[in-house]
């Protein structure tokens, strides 16, 4: 989907294009079994010219396209594969199996590399491109001087066209082949227009200005593939990311060893400064690393051993020895590069509707063109070269490059600026239509909150001594697996104490004896079993529970000494995020299974006014329907398997990537891979501005040739201009789509 060379595909722009850089172990994933790389192949246009000739074959299941690395894996049988390549050569692609060489008879003249893994060819052939069209314009300059101070003479005017015929061969083989070829099976497309144009203008003996009109288009196409090879490359930029190579421990000793070949489980070492090549968890070491190009994280995450590190973040400072936990092939990094390139091949609505308009458009102005140089001569003496040569700057100008083009550079760089900013949209469709967002359902575990239970208040009771109770709660805390002692241990600084005769009270709390007394830290309900509870103390714990927290009491066989509140406390950021949505006209309910109170304390603390408690995972469905209704456009954000049913029944799912569950990051739309609730409206803000980036896109598109028809038909515009129009209009969408990667 991403850039359009456009059927430029065909000619020059596409094979002067850089190549898509050879795969990385990150990118490998791509290179499946029936997968081919076809150089002129780089947007809608040729996928629909591919599909149109191989679709029809008996036995072929699916064409899977991966335009911004002009990949095709064919999904069908061993005797429909020979039918499927022999159809996409006559349509004049040239099928290059991924990692090998070319096919045998594959050769089509113009097309690019059979093998873009050799830089050194790459190198020679930008040369000779550019050498070539170098020799082109020379020609045509002199030819123009042949037309304008040569005597004017048979053997001048012979000498004249044969060096624009020379200019026009060296600038125009490409787009001739592909006319033709266009033009044999009846299809109208760009490259059929400049061979009309160009050939109908050296007829009716404007050769000079046919020759510059060849050599100009071929730069400007140049020029062009290299203006949208930049969002290309955003995406390349990612792939490169991950090291080629890792240091291993093999035999005793470290050794360095090609990312592909390291297996799971193999322990490997990143030293400061370096790239870590693939996903892991630390075994040895501390360090910070910076998690941006994954995550998206300002800053940098400390690690340890137990932590996790992500394939292609830097190590900062600290040796770290890491267990590797996945292949090259599917580290997190390469699961996004390969999201991105599988988003790229879902065409967004706005896209559908430019293809099939240009579907449309083409034609329709070469009608006009033919009516132009037949009609006027017939009806209102015009002259008929007069008549055909505005004829001929119509079909230059009726180039449907800036307007194919406008859509999907601007996605391509809209969903590389979202992953650079560590959000995932798996889909143009999703970039494009998250603007239309009018609520957002918000699960609490996880997702507003941390997910995990924190002391949030701690309080000696009745002149205990404080210090003395710390000691003595962390005593009994740390002997016990229960999230909420955990939390009670690792939010209270004491140094623990030998507890004897140490056990746990199910479902009420822990017992022990500490310096000859015995002790208990547990809920209310065992407090009031020791009838050891007091009217304050009920009150004090109903507040605490009416904003959502468990409280645990300390007692010894005179009295409670101690209260410890603990909560599933709200994320940096949550209550910013939930303003910011307000802000853009976004309502955001909370939908969590927890129970009521709980949620309405939450809730309450992140500034959001409906919040649902006790819903099964059928019941968030339900709420998702009723806001769909209520609302419009809904989303749903999540992290669990529970809130997979409603993550698919929204309009937009966000999963929240570091934390969530497999089952829901694949369910949802958008993977936030920091956890950070923010990017929500931070997609939705991207999402406007690239629907807006595609209007104005095609306005300017539309408006450009609409000025140059009027132009054409009153006789004010030449070849010349209609070139340099069209060469302008194509930047200027370009560079306009790529403000999407600013930040």
């Amino acid at each position: 989907m991403a850039n359009h060379s456009h059927t430029h595909g065909a000619h020059t722009g596409a094979c002067c294009a850089p190549e898509p850089e050879a795969l990385t172990p990150a990118a490998a994933l791509v290179a499946a079994p029936g997968t081919y790389r076809i150089a002129t192949m780089d947007c809608s246009i040729e996928e629909s010219e591919i599909r149109r000739v191989v679709e029809p074959i008996a036995g072929i299941r699916g064409l899977h396209f991966q335009l911004a690395r002009r990949l095709l894996r064919i999904d069908g049988s061993d005797e429909a594969l020979p039918l499927a390549l022999a159809a996409i050569r006559k349509a004049g692609f040239a099928p290059v199996p991924v990692g090998a060489g070319p096919l045998p008879g594959a050769s089509v003249e113009g097309h690019g590399h059979a093998d873009d893994h050799d830089h050194a060819q790459h190198a020679a052939s930008g040369t000779s491109i550019h050498a070539r069209l170098g020799a082109a314009l020379a020609l045509a300059l002199l030819a123009e001087c042949v037309h304008y101070f040569a005597p004017d003479t048979t053997a001048w005017r012979v000498a004249g066209m044969g060096v624009a015929a020379v200019a026009i061969w060296l600038a125009g083989i490409e787009t001739y082949t592909k006319g033709l070829l266009a033009l044999r099976h009846a299809r109208l497309n760009i490259n059929a227009l400049m061979s009309v144009a160009v050939t109908g203008a050296f007829v009716i003996g404007q050769w000079p200005e046919a020759a510059m009109v060849m050599a100009l288009y071929a730069i400007a196409e140049l020029i062009e593939a290299r203006a949208v090879d930049k969002a290309r490359q955003a995406i390349q930029g990612l792939v490169a990311l991950a090291p080629d190579d890792a240091e291993v421990m093999q035999d005793g000793a470290w050794q360095r060893v090609k990312s592909a070949a390291i297996e799971v489980g193999a322990i490997a070492r990143v030293k400061p400064g370096e790239r870590v090549a693939l996903d892991g968890t630390v075994t040895k070491g501390y360090g910070s690393v910076d998690q941006a190009p994954v995550t998206g994280e300002s800053m940098p995450v400390d690690k340890g051993p137990g932590l996790p590190l992500f394939a292609g973040t830097i190590n900062f400072d600290g040796e770290l020895e890491y267990r590797v936990t996945t292949a090259a092939s599917d580290t997190t990094l390469a699961r996004i590069i390969h999201a991105v390139e599988e988003a790229q091949g879902t065409r967004a609505p706005t896209q559908r509707f430019v293809d099939r308009f240009a579907a449309i458009y083409t034609p329709a102005v070469f009608a006009m063109a033919l009516a132009v140089a037949v009609l006027p001569p017939l009806l209102l003496d015009w002259a008929w070269l007069d008549a055909i040569y505005k004829a001929l700057v119509l079909l230059v100008i009726a180039c449907p490059c800036a307007l194919v083009i406008s859509t999907p550079v601007s996605v391509v760089s809209g969903l590389a600026s979202a992953a650079r900013r560590g959000i995932l949209i798996k889909g143009g469709t999703y970039l494009e239509t998250a603007r239309l967002i009018k609520a957002v359902a918000l699960d609490k575990t996880g997702t507003l909150t941390e997910g995990k239970p924190r002391l949030v208040e701690a309080r000696a009771i009745d002149g205990a001594q404080e210090a003395r109770a710390w000691l003595l709660a962390r005593s009994l805390a740390v002997r016990s697996d229960h999230p909420v002692s955990r939390a009670i241990a690792a939010g209270l600084d004491a140094v623990p104490v030998e507890v004897d005769s140490f056990k746990a009270l199910v479902g009420r709390g822990v017992e022990g004896w500490v310096g000859g007394r015995r002790l208990v830290l547990g809920n209310h309900r065992l407090i009031k079993e020791r009838q050891q509870s007091t009217s304050t103390l009920d009150a004090e714990l109903e507040a605490h529970e009416a904003l959502g927290r468990t409280v645990t009491l300390l007692a010894d066989e005179d009295g409670v000494l101690a209260l410890f509140a603990v909560a599933d406390t709200l994320k940096p950021g949550s209550v910013h995020a939930v303003a910011q949505l307000a802000r853009m006209g976004v309502a955001a309910v909370m939908l969590t299974g927890d129970n009521p109170a709980t949620a309405q304390a939450v809730a309450r603390e992140a500034g959001i006014a409906d919040a649902r408690g006790g819903l099964l995972p059928q019941d968030k469905l339900a709420a998702i329907s009723e806001m769909q209704k209520r609302y419009g456009p809904t989303a749903m954000t999540g992290d669990g398997i529970n809130d997979a049913p409603a993550l698919a029944q929204a309009d937009i799912g966000f999963a929240m990537g570091a934390a969530g569950s497999d089952i829901a990051v694949e369910t949802a739309d958008v993977v936030i891979m920091n956890d950070n609730l923010g990017r929500i409206a931070d997609t939705i803000a991207l999402s406007r501005r690239t629907h807006a980036i595609l209007w104005q896109n095609i306005a300017i598109a539309l408006a450009i040739k609409a000025v140059f028809f009027v132009l054409a038909v009153m006789g004010s515009a030449t070849m010349w201009m209609a070139v340099f129009a069209d060469m302008g209009a194509s930047l200027l969408v370009v560079g306009n789509g790529l403000r999407l990667m600013r930040k």
